[in-house]
């Protein structure tokens, strides 16, 4: 772990911001952190910490008083749910605490550099935008400080003539305000890559790797979806696992191409398949599978489409490749129709193969 960089910043022993002395933390300890999940009807010190999070990105909880979980910090908690793409319920549990600690970042309020686990905030998210701006590949704009953004730091660094160490202090910071992109308006240079990825990849399925990830549930879905599209062509990576998180790192260390989950909700009626959108950024690739899939799967399953939507859960925003989460249900349907689902998420990743963005 690097002590002081060379950018003349105090050690990343020592962060400011939020309370934490050490990077080894995953969040800040807090009143609210060890009371989760809060939800209405709380009060007391965890409430209070969460209204002032909250009012600090622009979100009071009005009328609500101090240390009162009532519809004021309810109507607050949506409010940032809904801007930061998670589910919107009104209830802070682990993920929406672990958003709101990430929004209080601010790009030169702390060290960032590549370390495990990463380190994630709206200030990696700025740093990533900066530098792809400026033509310093970052991989997708997603906040997390990854060896992609890192390497993109050390490039940028050796660009300005500043130690290529990817330790992004306060000298690495003060360079990237001085150096301006030629356009106001200049495009990602993360997008156009991702762009251009795709529309050099083969047409068809044929010996691309394919994740394909249930959370519960739907282990025969994945049977027949994997069977058919081996048919296909292509290797077909089975990940069975309830979090979002474990299975984006799956897919991640199987190095696949594209990453297609099924989440089965018991009591939906309707289906939605939502692929990853945040920090202004989009992924193309997985906008475009999920507009395939949420037609076919909603004829497949007799029921309305939801729509593709765009949000940030972690099984779309830490996996690397275009990645797309259909909701399904009702569960008797769903399991009635299961053969059928399974060829109409099989049909939307070929037609995805054949036009990806």
């Amino acid at each position: 772990m690097p002590r002081a960089g060379s950018d003349g910043t105090a050690s990343p022993d020592h962060l400011p911001g939020d309370g934490v002395p050490s990077p080894r933390a995953v969040t800040p300890a807090s009143p609210a952190a060890a009371a989760l999940p809060l939800r209405p009807g709380d009060r007391g010190s965890a409430v209070a910490d969460l209204q002032r999070r909250l009012a600090r990105v622009g979100l009071p909880s009005a009328p609500d008083g101090d240390g009162t979980f009532d519809t004021g910090t309810r109507a607050a908690v949506e409010a940032f749910q809904h801007r930061r793409g998670l589910r919107v319920d009104g209830i802070c549990g682990p993920q929406t605490w672990a958003a709101l600690v990430e929004a209080g970042y601010e790009l030169g309020s702390r060290l960032l550099y590549d370390r495990r686990p990463m380190l994630r905030g709206d200030d990696v998210a700025e740093l990533q935008r900066r530098l792809s701006a400026l033509g310093f590949d970052t991989g997708r704009v997603d906040g997390i400080f990854g060896p992609a953004t890192a390497q993109a730091v050390r490039e940028f660094q050796g660009n300005v003539g500043l130690p290529a160490d990817a330790i992004v202090g306060a000298t690495t910071v003060r360079e990237l305000g001085r150096v301006m992109p030629r356009h106001a308006d200049a495009s990602l240079v993360s997008a156009v890559r991702d762009r251009e990825r795709l529309l050099h990849a083969p047409r068809t399925l044929l010996d691309r790797r394919i994740a394909v990830a249930e959370s519960g549930g739907l282990d025969v879905l994945v049977t027949a979806l994997r069977r058919r599209l081996t048919a296909a062509g292509a290797h077909v990576v089975p990940i069975l696992h309830p979090s979002g998180s474990s299975q984006a790192q799956m897919a991640n260390a199987a190095d696949v191409e594209v990453f297609l989950g099924v989440h089965l909700d018991p009591v939906r009626t309707r289906c939605a398949c939502l692929y990853y959108s945040g920090f202004s950024y989009e992924s193309l690739g997985g906008r475009r599978l999920a507009e395939l899939a949420q037609g076919l799967a909603a004829a497949a399953l007799a029921v309305p489409a939801d729509g593709a939507q765009g949000m940030s859960l972690p099984a779309l925003r830490e996996t690397r490749m275009p990645a797309v989460l259909c909701e399904v249900g009702p569960a008797a349907v769903v399991v009635r129709r299961v053969s059928e689902l399974a060829d109409a998420l099989a049909d939307a990743l070929i037609a995805w193969a054949a036009t990806p963005v």
